[in-house]
């Protein structure tokens, strides 16, 4: 069966742009969101996300026809499920957002159709997705009861994009396709290729959410090393960078750079799937895990001791004294807040400090909730116009091009080396 319809259910920073390089493909793309706002704002041709090449292509999209936003899912031949999976409790996943997607579809799948479900997730979850429809669907068969024979194929296929970089990765990059049997494996395969320029790995449902929890971990790990060696070079008076540059002079060398953590959606939570199921035997990915998320505090510390260093300086009290964080995203040249380590550092700073904290974040028109009242937007020339000590946590390209004769501040925490 070709596929001339294609739903997608959840339009966040991976859906929408699935949606819309399938759409720019000229295939009907119904794409589905509780947010009405942002389903409101797609039908109009914007975006309420900061992508690069995005919005061109949303745009397009719209006005061609090949795409619209809905609030409950239409009839389609093709499913992809992209919505969130955070973790609860003691570093559980929570599925609970697969599970709502799963049975919404539920109701419209018919004979032939072909779900996947893209999100990040622990090992298990397609199955347990494919358990959820039966239950909800019992006139279909699914491929735990039927195997290839099944009415409905079903399949796992992650992405693995870099923000700021998803228009291009998205069709470049090669995607590993786990289908819960070869049949679903080969719809899969043939879906992707209508935008797809990288190559269609297949393998088993299991492996491939197993595939793309690794590569986070992996990643993980490596900025773990690079954390680490951030904390010890600070004990022993060694510039990080100057040592990291050096030692990356070694032909089989490459350490990553440190930061104030680790953030996002995939690199920051994904680990702890692994270890959620596995905690015996996942004892390196979990003291990296440990490592990245004690940084924010480590940093905390540093800014504590350069507003004591400040105001043994300057005579001033603390209530007088103006803090600047910059950058709140999770990574240099995006708006994505989530499990950002700038954006609790932040929040740290404005709930402890007396004084005024200014926030600089290039990418938001406003501060979220939890920071409302307690710090105040700026743009780069009020902060440092005013802020006695400097805290730079996300080295977008907006703060690496200000003037070096601009920063006339002495007490500054530079958690990117941005300022080194």
């Amino acid at each position: 069966m070709s596929f001339e319809t294609i739903s997608v259910i959840g339009l966040g920073y991976i859906g929408l742009p699935t949606a819309a390089a399938f759409a720019s493909r000229q295939k009907n793309v119904i794409g589905v969101d509780v947010n009405t706002h942002a389903v409101e704002t797609i039908n109009r041709g914007a975006i309420h996300i900061v992508e690069p090449d995005l919005d061109k292509v949303v745009k397009q999209a719209v006005e061609g026809g090949f795409l619209r936003a809905v609030t409950k899912p239409e009839a389609a031949d093709a499913f992809l499920i992209a919505v969130p999976t955070p973790f609860k409790g003691d570093h559980e996943p929570d599925l609970a957002f697969v599970e709502a997607a799963a049975r919404s579809v539920a109701p419209v799948l018919k004979k032939g159709d072909l779900v996947i479900l893209e999100s990040t997730s622990p090992v298990g979850a397609t199955e347990q997705m494919a358990a959820w429809l039966a239950e909800a669907r019992p006139d279909l068969t699914f491929p735990q009861q039927a195997g290839e024979e099944s009415d409905i194929d079903i399949a796992y296929c992650p992405e693995r994009v870099l923000p700021g970089k998803v228009m291009i990765e998205l069709i470049q990059n090669d995607r590993v396709i786990g289908g819960m049997t070869p049949k679903s494996s080969a719809r899969a395969s043939e879906l992707y290729k209508i935008f797809l320029e990288g190559e269609c790995v297949v393998t088993n449902s299991r492996t491939a959410e197993m595939c793309k929890l690794t590569e986070n971990s992996f990643r993980d790990v490596n900025i773990a090393f690079a954390n680490e060696l951030s904390l010890i070079c600070a004990e022993q008076g060694i510039n990080v960078w100057e040592l990291i540059a050096l030692a990356n002079r070694h032909p089989r060398v490459n350490i990553l750079q440190p930061g104030p953590g680790v953030g996002g959606h995939c690199i920051a939570v994904d680990p702890w799937f692994i270890v959620s199921q596995n905690p015996q035997q996942a004892r390196l990915i979990h003291t990296a895990r440990l490592v990245n998320d004690g940084k924010p505090l480590w940093v905390m510390d540093k800014v504590k001791a350069a507003l004591a260093d400040c105001l043994a300086a300057s005579g001033k009290r603390a209530a007088e004294v103006k803090i600047a964080c910059f950058g709140l995203a999770f990574k240099p040249d995006i708006d994505d807040l989530r499990e950002s380590p700038a954006m609790e550092i932040a929040h740290m700073i404005a709930e402890w400090h007396t004084g005024q904290t200014l926030l600089v974040e290039p990418n938001i028109a406003q501060l979220p909730k939890k920071l409302v009242g307690h710090a105040e937007l700026a743009s780069t020339e009020e902060a440092l116009r005013q802020a006695d000590v400097l805290v730079m946590l996300v080295d977008h390209k907006q703060f690496k091009a200000i003037a070096a004769d601009s920063v006339k501040q002495q007490f500054i925490v530079d958690t990117k080396g941005v300022w080194r």
